[in-house]
């Protein structure tokens, strides 16, 4: 009788996810290949000091973190007084965790008492919001490509909305990039997990540089293709090609048990 063919699934997240990923991946019967298509690197601008600023003197109301990575950005960027300061300073404001690990991250740090919306989109945290913001100050601390949505849209609620990017995204040059598209092309991938927009885009983006964006579609069109979240599924339909498996639960480990059940 020939053994089952273990289904190899591309991980395309940051170098800083890959044990956990791949164990993950291996748990629900996966072989992962690892190939990072979204590099973080921490960025300081002009609203960061403010930013501080105002959580330590409470003038902040509502502080919003987007991901686990604001929060190891933000407290990167602190000296070990400022950071127990800052620490101390957000137990006293309320502060709004995006997705499950972005809580964790929080209660790792000593802040018990976020608040988590159920939906994990933009529209999620505005619809959550709304009805008690006006005339409160909200600071969110996110990455270089956040949506403009949520600013807005706390805004038309009546609040006064701050952002500071603590990191930001680029798509990383490699021959591990173009390895992966190139065994996209053999057959040899059998499903692909995207966890951002910026995935999408690098992923297209090496496909693209070897001239071979439609023969990459094709593969992913008789693949499995999941995505994290509703934006996600739309960055890849803008690029023509449609997500079989988008969980309700916006957790990498909630895409991947979603995805094996497709095999």
């Amino acid at each position: 009788m020939a053994e089952e063919k273990i289904p190899v699934l591309a991980i395309m997240r940051p170098e800083s996810y890959r044990e956990k990923s791949e164990a993950i991946a291996r748990d629900y019967g996966f072989e992962p290949l690892c190939v990072p298509m979204i590099k973080l690197e921490g960025i300081k601008d002009d609203g960061f000091e403010p930013f501080i600023q105002r959580v330590i003197d409470g003038t902040s109301d509502y502080v919003v973190f987007t991901s686990a990575n604001g929060i190891t950005f933000t407290l990167d960027k602190l000296t070990e007084d400022e950071k127990k300061n800052f620490i101390t300073a957000l137990k006293k404001r309320k502060v709004i965790a995006i997705g499950p690990n972005t809580e964790k991250e929080l209660v790792r740090i000593g802040i018990e008492n976020s608040f988590m919306p159920a939906d994990y989109s933009s529209e999620g945290i505005v619809e959550a919001l709304c009805p008690e913001v006006k005339g409160k100050t909200v600071d969110l601390a996110r990455s270089a490509y956040g949506a403009k949505l949520l600013i807005d849209g706390l805004e038309k609620c009546g609040a006064t909305v701050y952002e500071t990017h603590v990191y930001t995204l680029t798509i990383p040059e490699g021959a591990a990039q173009k390895e992966l598209i190139e065994r996209t092309l053999e057959g040899e991938v059998d499903a692909f997990a995207f966890t951002s927009s910026m995935m999408v885009r690098g992923f297209m983006k090496h496909a693209e540089n070897l001239g071979a964006s439609e023969a990459v579609k094709e593969i992913l069109s008789r693949a499995v293709v999941g995505a994290i979240g509703t934006p996600t599924g739309n960055t890849l339909k803008k690029h023509g090609v449609n997500a079989n498996v988008i969980p309700d639960e916006f957790t990498f480990e909630a895409l991947i048990k979603a995805m094996k059940k497709e095999f």
